[in-house]
């Protein structure tokens, strides 16, 4: 199966980002991306996205805020091409935001009905399609050279045709923050499950009983990336919770009946996931991307500094 379109849910306002987030939405944050240049963090997840070969983009957003966004980024294009006339990165960039405009879509979210119902508001964008689905608060950092995170998972949903969660095996006491499953891992194909259970930020003690997948670490679990390729199936599910009322419409319960119904996988992602919305998310986020990019010796070499002053500082008040 082709994915040429992708969903990003930014609907959020980001509380835990005050007061930035309440001057400008979250996803519009700069952060300097792997080739070395300031981008809004929502600038770079769509790269992500472009790179697995998606073809359009739609935005999940608050009520206005797509104006907003296609003002913002038609300003940053207008003063790369006036301010830096001549400059081979900046005409480059201009192109890059160019090519972003013409392909984003947005679908308001008109009341904060949870992360489900953010995703079925896009049901018209997507159509009959399958379509890959990010948040709008995650930057991720792949370990491939060459190979972003959500290109491994387009890979593999196009080879198996199928819908495709990424996971990350992670730490028992980080488990309750994310959605997490179990199933079995198919044979000859190291890294690739097939969902049987998933479950909401589980306790420690759920998922010891029902969580729990052979062959990972002891202590570990399998947890969602924020990453998902989904078939079209999965508004149908979650339209079932939309008529049903109520106010917090759950992506997961969906996810477990369409691996009920359908061949539905599950990749470990060889990557990372940085929520910019944790404390000192858009920290960490920054240091992975410089550590990973052209800006490695530089970042490397401000953190060793930084150490070395927080130490002598430690001794100075020591003596």
């Amino acid at each position: 199966m082709k994915i040429k379109k992708a969903v990003i849910t930014a609907a959020a306002r980001g509380e835990r980002l005050y007061p930035v987030a309440d001057t400008i939405q979250k996803a519009m944050l700069p952060v300097i991306d792997i080739d070395g240049l300031h981008k809004p963090a929502i600038q770079i997840i769509a790269e992500e996205a472009f790179a697995a070969g998606i073809e359009e983009i739609c935005i999940v957003c608050a009520p206005g805020d797509g104006d907003r966004y296609l003002s913002a980024f038609t300003l940053l294009r207008d003063n790369l091409i006036k301010s830096y006339q001549g400059i081979d990165w900046a005409r480059q960039e201009a192109e890059k935001v160019d090519h972003l405009l013409s392909s984003l879509r947005f679908a308001e979210q008109s009341k904060p009905l949870g992360y489900g119902h953010a995703v079925y508001c896009a049901k018209a964008f997507v159509g009959d399609e399958p379509f890959l689905l990010l948040l709008g608060d995650y930057l991720y950092v792949s370990y491939l050279q060459g190979r972003r995170c959500a290109t491994q998972l387009v890979e593999l949903a196009m080879q198996e045709a199928c819908a495709v969660s990424a996971v990350n095996p992670t730490i028992e006491h980080q488990i309750t923050r994310y959605g997490t499953l179990t199933g079995k891992q198919l044979p000859q194909v190291k890294g690739v499950y097939q969902i049987e259970k998933i479950i909401e930020k589980p306790s420690l003690s759920i998922a010891e009983l029902e969580l729990q997948t052979p062959g990972l670490r002891a202590g570990y679990y399998l947890c969602f990336f924020g990453m998902h390729v989904l078939t079209p199936t999965v508004f149908a599910l979650l339209e079932k919770q939309v008529l049903a009322g109520g106010n917090d419409i759950m992506l997961t319960p969906a996810l477990q009946e369409l691996a009920a119904s359908e061949k539905y996988l599950a990749l470990e992602v060889k990557g990372n996931r940085y929520d910019l919305s944790r404390r000192k998310g858009l920290l960490r986020a920054q240091l992975a991307l410089g550590l990973a990019g052209e800006a490695h010796a530089e970042t490397l070499a401000t953190m060793v500094e930084l150490l070395a002053e927080a130490n002598g500082r430690t001794s100075h008040s020591n003596a």
